[in-house]
């Protein structure tokens, strides 16, 4: 798509790609400095960068990936990466000073003012995943007592500075919220009509010490642009906008696929990361797999005779373990992601067990009655056989199920990621049940062990 700019840069015509580049969006600029970095140089990258007018500069800087954040601050002069700073909303800024080395956050909180300071260093302290970290202060507030003709004139003047002014905060004298105005009732009321007989005084509103994943789900339910952020006192600190909370659903749901897929989550893109620090995100739960995968070839072990007594046994045992895992997979998928989007509550659990045995039953039969008929009427098995597989196959559907929709139930009441009972775990488990189930009805049905 930029090949021309590429190119541009290749060949060291930077005055002539700055001037095609200006030709872009910022969003589109910061992903042409993403591809100057992978495509030329970082360092050819950065003059691109450097050349750009200082307002758009700041602009592109935001949509920049954290790892060329930092590497355009290595190669930029601190009285730039000031100018930066300084021309950032204050989310942005504060998630940039967080992921900037100690020295340089330093250097840029000495030569910012006393006040502004102070406000950067509390906003620090609030946790990683928690709303304070999120939020931003520039928000437009009003007062109640204000008419709308001097509210709009307000945000004239100020709302250029200001986030977002699609809706509007009113605050009392101890700056606790009281009500909200949104910009679609400034415009359609009139003139002198007072902020306080047309603003909604049912507020939802999110502690500063939310978790970020909770707040997400407030946004999902309630369709929010933005979410105003209170202190203990009910005060209000700041407001919370839907282009962050994109960020952190994107954020999420790429922990809980890693979880899912046996990983240990990771910031980190794939193209990004090296040989080795992959292996060590992987390495952990594949001990653990294998060492659960060790206990049921024990088990196999411990039924080794009566394997080489019906040598058939063996031939199906990978349908009923994979069928199992399979059953179990489905539904600890299809409750996880429920309990992600608020479906799917702890108090649940039983109306859960007794939904999937209901599923696991219909399930267990056709797949039952199926293998029936292939082994002992298609395939000419013994009717043993027959009824220890077709039997076998239908209580390890039904341990399955019930397993697979509960776990991640259980996991988040102790305070674990449900994402973590997902289909590695949740088949590794199956498969030690369903060998265990498979081998006693073997025993008490063909008469053998």
């Amino acid at each position: 798509m930029y090949e021309e700019i590429i190119i541009m840069l290749q060949e060291k015509q930077f005055n002539k790609a700055r001037n095609e580049v200006l030709n872009y969006n910022e969003a589109d600029i910061a992903e042409i400095i993403e591809e100057a970095i992978e495509e030329v140089s970082i360092e050819k990258a950065i003059i691109l960068f450097r050349m750009l007018p200082k307002d758009i500069s700041s602009e592109v800087f935001s949509f920049l990936s954290s790892d060329t954040k930092l590497e355009i601050v290595d190669g930029i002069t601190d009285k730039e990466i000031q100018y930066i700073v300084d021309e950032l909303f204050f989310d942005d800024m504060i998630d940039l000073l967080e992921e900037l080395p100690a020295n340089v956050v330093k250097k840029i909180l000495s030569r910012t003012e006393k006040e502004k300071r102070k406000l950067i260093n509390q906003f620090l302290k609030y946790p990683v995943d928690s709303a304070g970290s999120l939020m931003t202060i520039e928000y437009a507030d009003l007062k109640k007592e204000m008419t709308v003709k001097e509210s709009i004139d307000y945000l004239k003047q100020h709302g250029i500075s200001k986030e977002t002014i699609y809706t509007c905060y009113i605050m009392d004298a101890g700056r606790r919220l009281e009500g909200i105005v949104p910009l679609r009732k400034l415009i359609i009321n009139e003139d002198d009509t007072l902020l306080k007989d047309i603003m909604d005084t049912d507020v939802i509103f999110v502690n500063a010490y939310e978790d970020q994943e909770e707040i997400a789900k407030v946004f999902m339910k309630y369709d929010f642009i933005a979410l105003p952020v209170v202190d203990k006192e009910n005060r209000l600190v700041g407001i919370i906008t839907i282009d962050d909370i994109v960020d952190v659903i994107e954020q999420e749901n790429t922990e809980d696929f890693h979880r899912m897929a046996a990983l240990m989550p990771s910031e980190k893109q794939y193209m990004d990361s090296s040989v080795l620090y992959l292996a060590r995100q992987r390495i952990p739960w594949l001990l653990v797999l294998m060492f659960s995968s060790i206990v049921t070839g024990s088990i196999i072990g411990k039924f080794e005779l009566m394997l080489s007594q019906v040598i058939a046994l063996v031939t199906f045992l990978p349908m009923v373990m994979g069928t199992g895992g399979n059953a179990g997979a489905q539904s600890s998928t299809l409750v996880i992601r429920g309990m992600a989007v608020g479906d799917v509550k702890l108090t649940d659990i039983l109306w859960v067990v007794w939904k999937e045995i209901r599923v696991s039953a219909v399930v267990g039969i056709v797949l039952s009655t199926f293998n029936f008929v292939r082994i002992y009427v298609v395939g000419n098995g013994s009717l043993g056989l027959a009824v220890t597989v077709s039997l076998s196959l239908f209580l390890v559907i039904l341990a399955a199920k019930v397993i697979g929709g509960t776990l991640p139930i259980i996991a988040k009441k102790i305070g674990i990621d449900p994402a973590i009972m997902a289909n590695p775990l949740i088949a590794s488990l199956t498969d030690m049940i369903s060998v265990t189930i498979y081998f006693i009805l073997a025993t008490y049905i063909l008469g053998i062990g």
